[in-house]
């Protein structure tokens, strides 16, 4: 097992230098610390966990949490796996506060210097795409509170690490899928969230690059906005339907399942719709069931809740960032054999 005296003799500094930078505790000059991790990860170095509980309790670590509203049922599961790791965290005095805001820029800034005042020293946030975001994750930053990305990205900031699925592959397997269902001809409607937020216009972006590729035949009439609204959703879905008579299958790139299903049922059209959509938990199993939905693909939300936070305690309680950049998490085609 590699110990700590090791490291420093290594790096031709003290024990006492090696113990603050791997437990992220003290200044120490950005160059020593650097080289003193590195040496870390060469030898694979692994902190005592034992010293861990430690270190985290007397530092009584507050970690925030900000994301979306209620009104989104995906982030009921993302939630729980949040609440999960929270309670395992508890056993290290280790608190996390939990914000859910509406789907605003100004309304997670509020969320984010609340939680500030509270004295956290790291954050988990679902960003809103927007500069104003980009500029105070860059601010926390600076700050020593160091950010992880969960769900969705956000890109131009300086944030420590980003959890959640490949957005633009999941556009394109998405977009196989239609080409399969319709074997290659259809009028098709997409449906989504909001340009706000990078995981949808991913998606749309994987979507249509495969449809325009290996589908010429699928037409696509239009991209409408629900911003994750099912009562928007419904509007949404049915106007199309109704200014399409010829359409005969959606994409749903974001929430708004169920308003949108009940809009084609409403309307009577769903025995000539072939609808492909994400996410196979809440209510869309059922609809999937009955044959409303032709196929969706998981997303692992419980995992996009907890590891962000165990990424995060690692670092505040060692001083070791990441292993990785970006976690990805794994996606699975959900229809009606597998359910």
């Amino acid at each position: 097992m590699v110990t700590m005296k090791e490291i420093a003799d290594l790096a031709n500094v003290s024990r006492g230098t090696v113990d603050r930078v791997l437990n992220n505790r003290g200044s120490v000059n950005p160059q020593t610390a650097e080289k003193v991790r590195q040496i870390a990860r060469t030898l694979g170095y692994k902190p005592n966990r034992a010293g861990m509980a430690l270190a985290a309790q007397k530092k009584k670590l507050r970690i925030g949490v900000v994301l979306f509203g209620p009104e989104n049922p995906f982030f009921q599961q993302v939630l729980e796996g949040i609440t999960r790791k929270a309670e395992e965290l508890a056993a290290y005095d280790c608190t996390v506060l939990i914000r859910r805001v509406i789907f605003d820029a100004g309304a997670q800034l509020s969320a984010i210097d609340e939680l500030m005042d509270l004295g956290i020293h790291g954050l988990v946030i679902t960003p809103y795409n927007d500069p104003l975001i980009i500029e105070k994750i860059n601010r926390l930053q600076e700050q020593g509170i160091p950010v992880i990305t969960s769900n969705t990205d956000i890109q131009g900031s300086s944030r420590l690490a980003y959890v959640g699925s490949n957005y633009y592959e999941g556009g394109r397997t998405a977009g196989g899928l239609m080409r399969l269902v319709t074997e290659g001809k259809a009028n098709l409607g997409i449906i989504t969230g909001s340009s706000q937020v990078l995981c949808h216009t991913e998606r749309i972006a994987g979507f249509l690059d495969v449809i325009r590729k290996t589908a010429p035949d699928i037409q696509l009439l239009t991209v409408a906005k629900n911003h994750d609204d099912e009562f928007e959703s419904y509007e949404v879905t049915k106007r199309f339907l109704e200014e399409y008579p010829q359409a005969d299958a959606i994409f749903f790139a974001a929430a708004g399942l169920q308003g949108g299903c009940r809009a084609i049922l409403n309307t009577g059209r769903q025995n000539h719709m072939k609808v492909i959509c994400f996410d196979a938990e809440t209510a869309v199993p059922s609809m999937v069931e009955c044959g409303l939905v032709c196929a969706s693909i998981s997303q692992q939300p419980r995992k996009q809740g907890s590891l962000p936070l165990e990424l995060l305690f690692d670092f505040l309680t060692t001083g070791n960032p990441p292993e990785q950049d970006v976690y990805y998490v794994d996606a699975a085609i959900k229809i009606r054999e597998n359910l």
